[in-house]
């Protein structure tokens, strides 16, 4: 009974309203604070500024030496995987021992034609090609022994389903349309894959028309396919895509009931209706959750690539998208920092036991992950996947309100600052989590926000701050050594900008046909507009978000246009 009580009055100490507002406007104002003690204190303790900006620019350094690593790392087995095929990998799960018995022969004969194993360091590239398919084998067979050891873990691929639940607010045709065919060229078996489009009835009669057109068109390639209207205005949700998937998914379960399948056999996904998936994502998606014995309390991240109109959009949002795209792919090579973003997966069971998407968050993806942790006592993690769907980079009818509609997109996604209040309240009402552990989460989701916000402000201006703000200080060394210092150290951080554009160019699209060559050197030039787009379409969109929120000016849902060139 005394073990409960303290737990009684810190739920209703995380419940009052005062509590929530404190945590609103906690981020926001150390954000304020952060942002204008550099000039306050170039005013009067310049040194401080000094010393902080070289620290600052010295972590920055290291942090970007770091990410360019991670993004290496990352875009390789991105390409890796790509060229896994994952169908086959599920058939060897149907039959391990014929797996096994079949690579230990290939393996053998293998080692018979090439003599002898050549090390990892061999100068010959034929012999280090060698080595390569040699130790892809090894590892393959050594992946199904661990298999047949946890045999009775492992999901029967034939026995799972694949959900696709297509939200759509009222988009055309031609955004529409791809998407669906290439779901219909997906490298699984389609049999085993349900198409849902979830359409807004506020989107009007076209949105309708253009779902029951889809379903009529392709719904008989599917095992199963349907179009299910979301109701506008139901009590207790704001506009935004957790309604509308929410209740798809809702009338997902009734079918599935009436068929008898078991929700851990199902596995669902959410795309946007520009999203196209790449054609080994299903099965590789099936395969990470089939061999995983914790599927239920996981999360499946694909890599967002913003690549299907790359040719087509502006310059900045070329920039943004490739960006965005890269970020993931980073952090996809930091799992334990990894959330729900855009396009996820989880078990159907996952979705029933957290109540599905959250309705009253217009950033559904990212809080369905803290919905996800809170509803298994911090036993939830994001699996990445590194397999892309593609998206579209932004691009609206006119140059100017497509960086309107970037800048409120980028916007949103900062909204997901509003989840600090959630992650704390519910933090103090769950006792199960450990501490420490609610406190490193607490800690990351805070950083990234915070550093979001501030880091290109600080790293662009700081350190000509005091030179300009306090005359005394001008007359001391460090005055005039600290912008070279600060240039210096960020001169080294270009090894990072280089690897992006490196990494950019090498992953781009064809080219289509509209454009010339010389349309490359514009995607090299590009770049030289970073400084100016961290600032304005990173730090201002962040700051914004945090603002508003401190302020209680709570964010609507806006749906990003969508365009494409024909």
């Amino acid at each position: 009974m005394s073990e409960k009580a303290p737990t009684s009055s810190y739920t209703d100490l995380a419940d009052r309203a005062w509590f929530k507002r404190l945590f609103e406007i906690l981020p926001g104002a150390i954000t304020w604070v952060f942002l204008l003690s550099p000039i306050i204190l170039s005013i009067f303790e310049p040194i401080v500024v000094a010393y902080f900006i070289i620290a600052f620019d010295l972590v920055w350094l290291v942090k970007s030496l770091r990410l360019s690593f991670y993004l290496i790392l990352g875009y390789t087995r991105l390409r890796h995987a790509q060229q896994v095929n994952w169908q086959d990998r599920l058939t060897d799960l149907d039959n391990l021992d014929a797996a096994i018995e079949r690579e230990q022969a290939a393996l053998d004969l293998f080692v018979e034609r090439n003599h002898h194993i050549p090390s990892r360091l061999a100068i010959s590239k034929t012999k280090r090609h060698i080595y390569s398919k040699y130790r892809k084998r090894v590892l393959y067979l050594r992946e199904l022994r661990d298999h047949k050891a946890k045999d009775k873990l492992i999901l029967a691929p034939k026995d799972l389903y694949n959900v696709v639940i297509v939200a759509t607010y009222n988009e055309t045709i031609d955004i529409l349309e791809p998407s669906i065919q290439a779901l219909a060229d997906v490298a699984y078996p389609l049999n085993q894959l349900i198409l849902v489009i979830a359409y807004e009835e506020r989107g009007g009669p076209g949105t309708k028309a253009n779902a029951d057109l889809l379903i009529k068109k392709y719904g008989h390639l599917f095992g199963h396919a349907m179009a299910i209207e979301h109701p506008d205005g139901i009590p207790g949700e704001v506009r935004g895509k957790g309604g509308n998937i929410s209740h798809a998914a809702r009338k997902l379960v009734e079918y599935l009931d009436t068929k008898n399948i078991d929700p851990i056999n199902v596995i669902v996904t959410t795309f946007d209706s520009d999203h196209r998936a790449d054609p080994g994502y299903f099965a590789y998606l099936t395969y990470a959750y089939a061999i995983n014995p914790n599927r239920i309390y996981k999360s499946f991240q694909p890599v967002p690539m913003f690549y299907n109109n790359i040719w087509d959009v502006p310059a900045p949002m070329r920039v943004i998208a490739t960006g965005n795209s890269f970020w993931i792919i980073m952090e996809a090579m930091r799992p334990h920092r990894l959330r729900n973003f855009a396009a996820h997966a989880q078990s159907l069971k996952t979705l029933i036991d957290t109540d599905f998407w959250s309705v009253t968050s217009i950033v559904e993806d990212g809080h369905q992950y803290w919905r996800t942790y809170f509803a298994y006592d911090g036993n939830h993690e994001v699996v990445p996947l590194f397999i892309p769907v593609y998206q579209d980079a932004v691009l609206a009818s006119t140059y100017r309100q497509t960086l309107k509609v970037q800048y409120l997109q980028l916007r949103r996604w900062a909204w997901g600052i509003s989840d600090f209040t959630y992650v704390v309240s519910q933090s103090v009402k769950n006792p199960q989590i450990k501490l420490s552990d609610k406190l490193v989460h607490l800690w990351r989701l805070f950083e990234g926000h915070f550093s979001w916000a501030t880091a290109p402000l600080i790293l662009t201006f700081v350190a000509w701050l005091p030179l300009y703000l306090n005359g005394r200080f001008a007359d001391q060394l460090i005055a005039h050594q600290l912008p070279i210092i600060a240039s210096r150290i960020l001169n080294f951080a270009l090894v990072g900008i280089f690897t992006t554009v490196v990494i950019s160019l090498i992953s781009l699209p064809p080219r289509p046909a509209r454009y010339k060559r010389s349309k490359h050197v514009f995607m090299v030039l590009q770049w030289l507009l970073l400084p100016v787009i961290a600032i304005i379409f990173s730090a201002f969109p962040a700051i914004d978000a945090q603002t508003r929120l401190m302020l209680g000016k709570y964010l609507d849902f806006r749906v990003t246009d969508k365009s494409r060139k024909q």
